[in-house]
């Protein structure tokens, strides 16, 4: 019986695992205006992002998404002037840059790989009156 209970325990971790697969390329943080260090990643990704400021009243952020090799803007992602958090889905691997236009807001962003499983189950959330996100169909 004890055998059974161990076997069964472990079988559940092995599943829970399998069944977030995500994998994290990358994650950068920081305050004020920068362009980030290259990242490479497969498709289907996330930008799981999160934003705050000491000063809500007085912050904006815009992310942008930037071709590594051209340096070309690839959309808009973030444009907002409060504190918050959101997920953006990708379709499209390769290499990226963020460009990041921030006034007052400390940034906090995670780039994580899906299966094509994760991404069919993801749903977007409604973005507030003021936030400006693309949509969930990335590039």
């Amino acid at each position: 019986m004890r055998n059974s209970t161990i076997l069964l325990s472990l079988l559940a971790i092995l599943c829970s695992a399998a069944a977030d697969s995500r994998e994290v390329v990358t994650r950068l943080s920081g305050s004020g205006s920068s362009t980030t260090r290259e990242f490479e990643v497969a498709a289907p990704w996330i930008l799981d992002w999160r934003v705050n400021s000491d000063y809500p009243q007085s912050m904006a952020i815009e992310i942008s998404l930037v071709d590594a090799d051209t340096g070309f803007h690839q959309g808009l992602i973030v444009q907002t002037k409060q504190r918050g958090d959101g997920v953006k889905l990708f379709r499209q691997g390769g290499r990226y840059r963020f460009r990041i236009s921030s006034t007052l807001t400390y940034w906090d962003l995670r780039i994580e790989e899906l299966t094509p499983q994760e991404a069919e189950a993801y749903t977007p959330k409604r973005s507030g009156p003021g936030d400006k996100m693309l949509g969930s169909s990335g590039n």
